[in-house]
Parts: structure tokens; C-alpha cells; sequence
């Protein structure tokens, strides 16, 4: 068949790969228009754009489909089908029309759960045991399409949101061809979603990173792993703002004397990588899950034990010497004799 690709970051790289790799013909790609990024703010290519480049593959940019001109490029490639991963620009109904067949979606949670932005960040806040990912006929609403496959996957302890987003974006590659081969050849019936269990994947906030130390441990361990690797959850120390890494919680209270700000509850602890050290005092490797370690801004990693008992500016500031104090004495040279005066 002959397939349209539209999509934008890393995450929809792996499926078009596969689309590549496989019998079918991508005859064209639409990716977002280059933006500034990082801290510099420099024009970059996206994830998609550049491994299209290196393939030789069509590349078209538009700034929108809502205009003739914009879908000049699908309107020529005359498309079977067209996939659609991550994209991020609406697609109307007059783009949708264009492909043959339609047009696909994979989408990184099991429809109709977690329809939206962020599936995968929010069911990891949400504490779902699985998730998975569900090849979707579009059509004019959100991710409300018939699905034609779905595929699970369990969501272990340790899972945040970049290994997860990893494990599904290979998942969705071996599920799209599948679901393309049976799409070719009428095997595939598209079933349309239920009604009930409809939640929606609100797109992420930087203000959602502040750890709220009123939550219990579990809570809390969940949004630092489904914020990361954006917008990494954080808190304050001493003053200072403290990026949090990865934490596990256990039942055994922790060997950290880092207590939470306004609490009396302890932190959950954190397990560190096994090549990690301190970089305090001690320079200890952690032995146990309970060497906890905060990643305070222009800050190297330290335990917690050096961490709250590193010295601070008032501590290391040599005391101010006293000058020797050049004002005349107020007391008289001279004692004043009880003799009574002379007349």
C-alpha cells in the first residue's frame, strides 16, 4: 500500500521505521514545522523530519490542514492510507477524506481510558497496573475513533514515563503493521469504543512537578516516576529547589535524616544506581535503598546525611574582626578622691 506518515518526536519514530522496513511504500511524511528549542533557542529539526532526511523520504511541513494549500502535499502523494503518531496538528475532515482507506492513529493507552495529550503520564499518576496501545481509525472527534487492534502491556514498579513511552512506541510498531496487513486484505473490523470508562489525558503543567508532602509515599512516588523525564518532579530544601529521582517506596522507615518540609512523615526512600556516589564527605556508594539523594539546581548529588549537614554561607564565613576601638575613654585619668575640697 502506499502510506502517508504524520507525526513529529521521537516517539513515533520506531513505527515509521517499521512502515520503512516493511512491503508497503511510505511515498511521503508530514511532520510539524521546525521550532526554536532547548535553551538556546535554536531552530531544530524534528525526530521524524530528520530520520525522513536520512532515508531520502518526501518531507512536507505545513503549518496547517485546514487550508488547500497546506494539504497540497497528501492531495499529490494519493495515499491508501496515512498513519498518524504524535503529530500534534489537527487533521479536518477534508485531510481525513484524502486516503483511501483512512487514516490510522496509534495511540499510547487502551481506548476509550486515557483519551488526550498524555496517556502515558497520566496513567502512571493514576497508578493503572496496565496500559497499552490502540491502532484507531480517526475521525472528527478526540480519539474517539473504532479501534482496529489493541495491544497491553503491564506497568511495572519501576516504569516512569521514558521507559514506558519506549516499551509502547515498539509495541504501536509491530501493532500497525499487523493491523495494516489485515486493513489490505478486509480481515480487519474496526469496533467502535464503548461508552462507559471514557477518562481524558490532560495535556501536562509545570506546575503539576510541585510534590504535594501531604499525600502518602505511594502517591508521591507516582508522580515523581510519571513526571520524568519532563517535567521532573521537585520540592524545596533548606531554600533550595530539589529536583527528585526516581523513588521506591518500602515498608522500613529510612536511614536518611532528611525529613519532608512541614511534615512529620519521612520521604519515601530512593534507589539510586549502583555506580552512584557521594559526593560529600563520605563519598559512599549506595548499599541499600535507603541512601536517599536529592539533585538540588547547579548541584552535584550528595546522601542525605552530607546533604543536611553541608555547610551553608553564614557557616564557612570567617567571623569579622573586631577593630580596636579609637574613641578617647569616658572614664577620668584620675580617681575621684572622697576628700571633701578645699576652699
Amino acid at each position: 500500500m502506499r502510506i502517508v506518515f504524520a507525526g513529529t518526536p521521537e516517539f513515533a519514530v520506531p513505527p515509521l521505521a517499521a512502515l520503512v522496513a516493511s512491503r508497503h511504500e511510505v511515498v511521503g511524511v508530514l511532520t510539524q514545522p521546525d521550532r526554536p528549542a532547548g535553551r538556546g533557542r535554536r531552530v531544530a529539526h524534528g525526530a521524524v523530519k530528520e530520520f525522513a532526511l536520512a532515508r531520502g523520504l518526501p518531507v512536507a511541513q505545513p503549518a496547517t490542514l485546514r487550508t488547500a494549500e497546506g494539504r497540497a502535499p497528501l492531495v499529490e502523494w494519493r495515499p491508501d492510507a496515512m498513519v498518524v503518531v504524535a503529530y500534534g496538528l489537527i487533521l479536518p475532515p477534508e485531510a481525513l477524506a484524502v486516503p483511501r482507506l483512512g487514516c490510522l492513529n496509534i495511540h499510547a493507552s487502551l481506548l476509550p481510558r486515557w483519551r488526550g495529550a498524555a496517556p502515558i503520564q497520566r496513567a502512571l499518576l493514576a497508578g493503572d497496573a496496565e496500559t497499552g496501545v490502540a491502532i484507531m481509525r480517526m475521525d472528527a472527534g478526540l480519539d474517539t475513533g473504532p479501534v482496529l487492534l489493541e495491544r497491553r502491556v503491564a506497568i511495572g514498579p519501576d516504569d516512569d514515563s521514558a521507559t514506558l513511552h519506549a516499551r509502547l512506541a515498539a509495541l504501536g510498531a509491530e501493532a500497525l503493521l499487523e493491523a495494516l496487513d489485515g486493513l489490505a486484505s478486509g480481515a480487519s473490523a474496526p469496533r467502535p469504543q464503548p461508552a462507559t470508562g471514557v477518562t481524558y489525558a490532560a495535556k501536562l503543567d509545570k506546575a503539576e512537578a510541585r510534590i504535594d508532602w501531604r499525600e502518602d509515599a505511594v502517591s508521591i512516588a507516582r508522580r515523581v516516576r510519571a513526571l520524568r523525564p519532563w517535567p521532573v518532579a521537585e520540592t524545596t530544601l533548606q531554600g533550595e529547589q530539589v529536583r527528585c529521582p526516581p523513588w521506591r517506596t518500602t515498608g522500613a522507615p529510612p536511614t536518611s535524616l532528611w525529613r519532608p518540609p512541614n511534615s512529620g512523615r519521612t520521604a519515601p526512600r530512593c534507589a539510586p544506581s549502583r555506580s552512584a556516589r557521594c559526593a560529600g564527605t563520605c563519598g559512599s556508594r549506595p548499599r541499600s535503598r535507603g541512601w536517599s539523594r536529592g539533585r538540588p539546581k547547579s548541584s552535584r548529588r550528595r546522601c542525605a546525611r552530607c546533604w543536611s549537614l553541608r555547610p551553608t554561607r553564614s557557616s564557612t564565613r570567617a567571623p569579622r574582626p573586631r577593630s580596636a576601638c579609637t574613641l578617647p575613654s569616658m572614664r577620668p585619668a584620675c580617681s575621684v578622691s572622697s576628700a571633701p575640697r578645699a576652699s
